[in-house]
């Protein structure tokens, strides 16, 4: 799944293809209103569009090209009530709604942030480093992960971000079983 999917050349309809690790964390630790739904950190590729803007990844001076390179986000993920298999969705930020988010939240409608973290994939190895004191240097935490694709509603409407295709689940069922220990 390295490869960025294509290119369509429009924000609404695109898709994105993602590395995700659900974490036991309460939302809260990164910024979110607490409670909010599963937080969870993804390496994230999607041409179409670009929402990392503090950051200029590809270096060219241009902090509005580089969707495409893989980068990091904060997400946070509920039940996407509109279909009936269970699939998840990022939670969409109702109109009027003033959640709590993350400084390095990049203004779009839904529970993102563009942390800036490096990001690389190297082989099998997928990298993202986060710094302990942002997650308020927990004692441990459970963790899944998840290879999948989501897409951008073609309406732009909530779901905004839905997960259309998962290609596997490190536990099988979400069950976190991955265990972080200080």
């Amino acid at each position: 799944m390295r490869r960025p999917p294509n290119r369509s050349a429009r924000f609404g309809g695109s898709s994105v293809l993602s590395y995700v690790w659900p974490v036991s964390l309460n939302a809260s630790t990164v910024g979110f209103t607490a409670d909010s739904g599963t937080l969870a950190l993804a390496a994230t590729s999607h041409p179409d569009f670009d929402d990392t803007p503090l950051v200029d990844e590809n270096g060219n001076g241009r902090k509005d090209d580089d969707g495409g390179l893989w980068h990091a986000h904060w997400v946070v993920l509920v039940p996407d009530t509109t279909r009936p298999d269970g699939a998840l969705k990022v939670r969409d930020i109702a109109p009027g709604e003033a959640p709590a988010l993350p400084s390095t939240w990049p203004g779009a409608p839904i529970y993102i942030d563009s942390p800036s973290y490096p990001t690389e994939l190297t082989g099998q190895v997928v990298r993202i480093d986060v710094p302990m004191q942002v997650l308020g240097a927990p004692e441990s935490f459970s963790y899944d992960g998840v290879t999948a694709a989501l897409k951008v509603s073609a309406d732009l409407h909530d779901p905004l971000l839905r997960v259309e295709n998962v290609f596997d689940v490190a536990s099988g069922d979400l069950s976190l079983p991955g265990r972080f220990e200080k």
